[in-house]
């Protein structure tokens, strides 16, 4: 069995290193993304690995089921970089990755705290030994309401983490969960985008959830919401998010994706000129905190991804299916 994984970080070298050993495959790790330029690379493979930059439209996946590939696994939980029906249609196998929810849960949290406490402006002033305490009072958790939308597993996680600070949590989600109700109260949208002091998406990425944060949601949320987004970027309209930034209807932002980010987090661009006008701006906001797409990222979800992605390729091809199939 023949691998082929692309936009390999050296960080995940040594688990597929790993997981070629455990699973008696020859896996070829390569830097950049699978493009309509490079498919040719593929031939010879039984299958590939990649990350959320390659985009896996239909045009490439007819060329990699002409070229030989059975199957695509993405080293991500998210999976709206890949055309699953499509994929479907013709036979080519998809799965995605999974890892354990705590690393994204904790990293939520920590931002609430960041929000609620102004760190990114008093760690401003202390680079420029400015000690003041103007403008840096901040607001305990435990007086506050706090909604969060999707109560998946790193959901029902942040709720739980969330838990032992002493505020009222409350949830939203399609579907309920009892877990979840041991530690929040489930509300409807409406009630919960009304009433809650900070607000946390947990929510995958479909066409029902595009934008889900918008303009007219922002405008019946509560005057200096505090708004948090581990998730993913386009969950949120970025234009909206700076008029509620300006307007000071939002009272602060924290955001470890955003919508652009593709082709710019994970990258060394220091000496680039950042050609999105929006990310580039809300950055400068004294209350906006943007970190580039690390929620994730812990030894233990690294590993974890790897070994999902290797597992899911083995056991698509010797026994047609696999745990984190699509």
């Amino acid at each position: 069995m023949k691998i082929l994984a692309f936009e390999v970080r050296d960080d995940e070298k040594e688990y597929f290193e790993k997981y070629a050993a455990k699973y008696q495959c020859e896996i070829t790790c390569v830097p950049f993304s699978l493009t309509l330029d490079n498919l040719l690379l593929v031939q010879g493979y039984d299958g590939i690995s990649i990350l959320g930059w390659s985009s896996i439209t239909a045009e490439i996946e007819d060329g990699l089921k002409k070229l030989g590939v059975t199957c695509c696994t993405t080293r991500t939980v998210g999976y709206n970089h890949i055309d699953v029906t499509h994929a479907h249609k013709i036979g080519l196998k998809i799965a995605n990755s999974n890892y354990p929810p705590t690393g994204v849960a904790d990293y939520t949290v920590m931002l609430i705290l960041m929000s609620l406490r102004h760190y990114k402006q008093a760690m401003w002033r202390g680079h420029v030994n400015d000690y003041s305490l103007k403008g840096l009072q901040g607001r305990e958790l435990n007086e506050l309401t706090v909604g969060i939308i999707g109560t998946g597993k790193i959901g029902q996680c942040v709720i739980k983490n969330l838990s032992g600070f002493g505020c009222k949590i409350l949830a939203y989600d399609m579907y309920e969960n009892d877990e979840v109700k041991k530690y929040a109260e489930y509300t409807d949208l409406d009630s919960l985008i009304s009433s809650c002091d900070v607000i946390s998406l947990h929510t995958p990425l479909l066409d029902s959830t595009y934008h889900f944060i918008n303009n007219e949601r922002i405008q019946r949320m509560k005057d200096g919401v505090v708004l948090i987004n581990c998730a993913r970027g386009e969950l949120m309209d970025v234009d909206a998010l700076i008029q509620g930034i300006e307007s000071r209807k939002i009272g602060a932002l924290a955001l470890d994706v955003i919508e652009g980010e593709d082709g710019i987090y994970h990258e060394d661009k220091r000496t680039d000129i950042i050609s999105n006008q929006s990310i580039a701006y809300l950055r400068q906001f004294p209350n906006v905190i943007m970190t580039q797409h690390m929620a994730f990222y812990t030894n233990i979800a690294v590993e974890s991804m790897v070994k999902c992605s290797v597992e899911a390729i083995h056991d698509l091809i010797n026994k047609g299916t696999c745990a984190t199939s699509i």
